[in-house]
Order: C-alpha cells, then structure tokens, then sequence
C-alpha cells in the first residue's frame, strides 16, 4: 500500500536512536527526532480524521485544489525547503515519548492508514475536506497526502541525525 513504505522507514530508523538520540535538539526552537515523529504520526491521524470525515459525508463538493494543492499533488511532494507555518499555528510536539511509545503509535497509525485504504475506493470523490493551505480534497488524496507529508520529514531527521553526528564527534 502506497504510503506504508515512508512509515517502515521510520520505523528501521528508531530502532538505530537511543533516547538522548530521540530527545537531541540542534538549538533551542527546534524539534528533536521524537518530535518529529509525534508530528508526523499526529498529523497522519489527523488527516485520517478527514478522511472519515470525506466518508461520512453526503453532500458533494465542486470546488477543488488550490493553484499550490494543484501543485503539490502535481508532484506528488511537497517542495524540499523547511515549511514555516504561519503565525500562531505553531506547536510543540510531544518530546517525553520513548521508543516503545513510537513504535506504538508508529504501528497504530498503520493500521487506522490500512483500514482506510481498503475503504477509499468506496467514497465518493467528490465528498471533500477543506485543507487550509491546499483547498478541497477527497478521501483519497487526504490519505495520499500522509504519505507525501511523512516523507517530507525525513529531510527533517537526516539534518538532526547529521548534527547529532557531528556534535558526537566533536565530543
């Protein structure tokens, strides 16, 4: 299934991190890996939320992408510079999780992502979600954006893997 080979990443990169790893930050105001990985499993569930809320629906949507949704899904990425959200969107995700607590949420989230696949088809594509920065999007291209916004992060980790690396050697 499209969208689990990004998260099986994820999961083969935990089992390398040890917990001063998952909780490194290369300043102050950035993430640490076990932030991003409660972000991406967050907002994965989010996103799966809308998903249901697209299956639940009986009234269909004309509207469509925005000019940067026609974009991204054009692509099928997101563009490989670092997202600033706006102002007052701003969050900080969970940092007091430990492995265990990843690979349960890692694994818990594949399974809500299989459901739904199998129940997609049956949606009507025109029952939408509104994304706030990519317009009116239907069942299939919420779940689809998981997979594209998981692995938007891994540029994320590769950045604080590199810095952990070097801050170690430095040691």
């Amino acid at each position: 299934m499209k969208g689990l080979e990004v998260i099986y990443t994820y999961m083969d990169r935990l089992d390398h991190y040890t917990i001063e790893q998952l909780r490194y930050r290369m300043m102050p105001g950035t993430w640490s890996i076990g932030q991003v990985y409660s972000h991406i499993v967050d907002v994965a569930l989010e996103y799966l939320d809308n998903v249901k809320q697209c299956a639940e629906s009986s009234s269909e949507q004309p509207l469509g992408k925005t000019e940067v949704g026609e974009r991204l899904f054009g692509v099928g990425a997101f563009p490989p510079v670092k997202i600033k959200l706006p102002e007052g969107m701003e969050y900080s995700p969970n940092d007091a999780k430990n492995k265990d607590d990843h690979l349960h949420d890692l694994n818990h989230l594949i399974d809500n992502m299989r459901v739904w696949d199998l129940r997609i088809a049956a949606i009507h594509p025109l029952y939408k979600v509104r994304h706030g920065g990519f317009g009116w999007l239907n069942a299939r291209e919420w779940h689809d954006l998981i997979e594209m916004h998981t692995r938007h992060h891994l540029r994320q980790l590769k950045e604080i893997e590199e810095q952990w690396n070097k801050v170690t050697v430095d040691r």
